[in-house]
């Protein structure tokens, strides 16, 4: 064995399990303090907490179902025929946002393409570039945002 091994085994065989005694120690206000240090002559009502206590768990009550509460007789209601075109108006209407969504997101998108291919004199850093055209990127992310949430919500529909 070299002595690298050596050092090693002779430090595993050295090295213990390290353990504190944790005090408990009561001011005169009544403040509780815990501590691993021994109490000085100055420190009162101290207690030396024993390292076998057992942990105590605290278990969360079971909380019931909530109740559920019937529909009052007043509320009022609808037929399905009423239900079903006030869902096709609103299929419509979205559809409708859709379509105008698409269309202002193929606008920004060619804007963003016009404003790539502008190359200006003034613009020697990359960086100015980039700042000209992130106005640009803003809006065509927009309006891929808006056209993605209609979507979802015509695809929740019934």
């Amino acid at each position: 064995m070299n002595r690298l091994h050596v050092l090693a085994l002779l430090g595993l065989f050295m090295a213990g399990t390290a353990q504190a005694d944790i005090y408990k120690c009561t001011d005169d206000a009544g403040h509780v303090t815990y501590t691993n240090d021994k109490p000085g002559p100055g420190q009162k009502n101290c207690t030396l907490m024993s390292r076998e206590q057992s942990v105590s768990t605290v278990t969360m009550p079971k909380r019931a179902p909530a109740a559920s509460t019937p529909t009052p007789a007043t509320f009022p209601k609808v037929d399905g025929d009423t239900q079903r075109a006030r869902d096709n108006d609103r299929r419509k209407i979205l559809e409708t946002e859709l379509g105008n969504e698409e269309k202002l997101l193929e606008e920004a998108k060619k804007a963003l393409a016009e404003q790539e291919s502008i190359r200006n004199g003034d613009e020697k850093n990359y960086q100015r570039v980039l700042d000209r055209l992130q106005p640009f990127k803003d809006k065509v992310a927009l309006h891929e945002r808006n056209t993605e949430a209609i979507r979802k919500e015509i695809a929740n529909l019934r």
